[in-house]
């Protein structure tokens, strides 16, 4: 038979009540009775009906990753540390893709969150850096914590996790800058993602920490997508001055420019240096390997569940966190040819 909160009541010589508090991480409970109702569930391997949990009492125990993003690694990475986090804090995870631009997107989030209950919500850009979105979702006082570009909170306030993109583009630019270019491109993202206007931002500054004047014709507008790595790179290749070497805003943009510049016999990194940002998969099968910038993803998401659960538990924690995107040196950025 299935085992209830009943049986681990009474193998514990503990009230439901204990249970209860202890399956729901509760504050005040002691560490001997918590470590015993832990004892009694692992022993009758107790599963706590979180359905039922969410019905009967005023606490919801669901947390919702809202997302309007094509790439699939970094959804994939996000899901698994909001699930990990979750997994470890007791919490189910629902999770809801979503079409950031429509004209009904407040109204749909507004229903997500009464509908089903939520505890809070994990937001990745472009929601996260919408104003409209967040005052929608104030208005209802729903919680929510938010995964955004830069290094301070702009707008909106409460709970945030940023990553400095900014500097990890300047670092990945200045690598290639210390290995000899000064002709460098810069291929970028959708514009309505923050990420893209701080890369950007980070990739201009250190040609100027360099004295290397910014070339227009050298930063090409594009999109978050292989298919606009091919496009972009398709411009480049066509000028009469090619650049020496490519920061693309993310691994796939990169994928798609080293795969446009080998079908135009233009070998790398000996013709042209190609480097990404985020290490994704996609800078791991590429063949050479990309040179990108590490951006932790599946920690960042664990990081903000962790935030926005202790905020629902009114446990003291950090309002914001600060991640640094590093350098990863591969195989595709060299010196450029004498």
């Amino acid at each position: 038979m299935k085992v209830t909160i009943n049986d681990v009541a009474k193998h514990a010589g503990v009230s439901i009540k204990t249970v209860s508090r202890v399956t729901n991480s509760e504050p005040s409970v002691k560490q001997a009775t918590i470590d015993k109702v832990n004892a009694a569930i692992k022993e009758l391997n107790y599963q706590p009906n979180l359905a039922a949990r969410n019905l009967a009492g005023t606490k919801s125990y669901v947390i919702g990753f809202i997302y309007d993003n094509p790439n699939a690694y970094y959804i994939i990475d996000m899901q698994n540390g909001i699930l990990s986090a979750c997994k470890d804090l007791g919490y189910e995870l629902l999770i809801h893709p979503c079409n950031s631009r429509a004209d009904n997107i407040c109204e749909e989030l507004t229903r997500l969150v009464k509908h089903n209950r939520l505890s809070g919500l994990v937001l990745t850009p472009p929601l996260s850096e919408d104003p409209v979105i967040l005052a929608a979702l104030d208005k209802i006082d729903a919680s929510y914590v938010r995964i955004i570009a830069g290094e301070k909170v702009e707008t909106g306030s409460g709970l945030a996790v940023l990553v400095n993109d900014r500097s990890g583009a300047i670092s990945i630019t200045q690598h290639l800058i210390d290995l000899g270019h000064r002709d460098i491109a810069f291929l970028s993202g959708d514009h309505e993602h923050e990420s893209t206007k701080e890369r950007l931002a980070g990739f201009k500054q250190a040609l100027e920490n360099n004295n290397i004047a910014v070339n227009d014709r050298y930063i090409i507008d594009g999109k978050y997508s292989f298919e606009s790595g091919v496009k972009g790179a398709n411009t480049l290749l066509s000028l009469k001055i090619r650049p020496t070497a490519i920061v693309a805003c993310n691994d796939e943009i990169a994928a798609g420019a080293l795969f446009a510049a080998r079908l135009e016999g233009v070998d790398i990194p000996s013709d042209i240096s190609i480097v990404g940002f985020e290490d994704s998969p996609f800078s791991r099968q590429t063949w050479p390997k990309l040179t990108t910038v590490h951006q932790p993803n599946e920690e960042i998401a664990h990081i903000a569940t962790e935030l926005l659960i202790a905020r629902r538990r009114e446990e003291k924690s950090d309002q914001t966190k600060v991640f640094q995107p590093e350098p990863v040196i591969r195989d595709s950025s060299a010196k450029p040819r004498a």
